[in-house]
């Protein structure tokens, strides 16, 4: 049976295959946030089957438990207790140089390079803005407009949780409700503007070389985003833009470190990061290049 959420095999380009270009249609018609609901409690039972069921998907998937703090399956009482598994200690070294920006999770690179006449590129002939992706905010976008992204998927044999990829000072929070297509490469591929579609959590921070955002994107199954000052953010009610400002007047101060923890994904996705003006990517990554927490992305340019 073809997997029609699987990635590409690494530095080979996606062609979608007829199921697979069938499952991006039939997707426009399902109830993404009906899905997703039931995804979320049918993750959190305690049954004698869990065991059973985790064993299938480290097979299935490839998952490797033995960077995991707990690698037995059978110690997880529930799967998104496993989804959400945390890694040993040391596991993801940092970088000697405190200056280096680091990838904030593991997955493979979707695409990334430089934010152009406000544009993110999507999958090849495919673009979007950074004001539709950060909710409609023009002002907010500009202070984007000289900088650079990255967008990395996150496979479901990946660890889902999300890391500073350097230190920052929390400014808001911006949730933008939305559709939960799948992230998967072939759907981001035939999806038009997939990333501004869908539902979406954007944390803004100041760091000491300028703004950052890590806009962690839901999809269909990815029942919850959770961030470590907030908890569990989606899915909420209604359809309107949600905004929570952190610092100054407030009094809510949260300062993370660089490697240090700020959210993780129930079931998994994609995070899109927003980078400054004046720092470069480093040039070994390319589109499909698999990545992990904590390898340079990229570093101040020389004056």
């Amino acid at each position: 049976m073809t997997d029609l959420n699987a990635p590409p095999d690494e530095n080979k380009p996606v062609s979608p295959t007829f199921a697979q270009s069938l499952w991006t249609l039939v997707q426009y018609l399902l109830p993404h946030h009906l899905i997703s609901r039931l995804v979320f409690r049918a993750t959190r039972w305690r049954t004698p089957f869990t065991t059973g069921v985790i064993r299938w998907f480290v097979r299935r998937f490839g998952v490797d438990l033995s960077e995991a703090v707990e690698p037995d399956p059978a110690a997880y009482a529930t799967f998104n207790q496993f989804f959400t598994r945390a890694l040993k200690p040391g596991i993801r070294p940092m970088p000697d140089d405190a200056a280096a920006w680091v990838s904030p999770c593991d997955g493979r690179v979707s695409q990334l390079g430089a934010i152009q006449s406000g544009n993110l590129l999507q999958a090849k002939g495919r673009d979007y803005t950074v004001q539709s992706l950060l909710g409609g905010d023009a002002s907010l976008a500009q202070r984007f407009e000289q900088g650079q992204f990255a967008t990395i998927y996150l496979s479901p044999r990946d660890y889902h949780r999300i890391h500073m990829p350097c230190d920052g000072e929390l400014r808001e929070m911006i949730h933008v409700p939305g559709r939960l297509f799948s992230v998967s490469p072939v759907t981001v591929q035939q999806v038009p503007e997939i990333f501004a579609r869908n539902e979406r959590l954007v944390c803004l921070f100041d760091t000491a070389h300028g703004p950052m955002a890590l806009v962690l994107v839901g999809a269909i199954n990815v029942a919850a985003i959770e961030t470590v000052w907030a908890g569990i953010v989606t899915p909420p009610a209604g359809v309107e833009v949600n905004r929570w400002l952190y610092g100054g007047d407030t009094g809510i101060n949260i300062s993370l470190s660089r490697g240090q923890e700020m959210g993780r994904f129930n079931m998994g996705s994609t995070v899109i990061l927003l980078l400054p003006e004046g720092l470069a990517l480093d040039s070994r990554w390319q589109p499909q290049s698999v990545i992990q927490l904590g390898e340079r992305l990229a570093s101040p340019q020389a004056d």
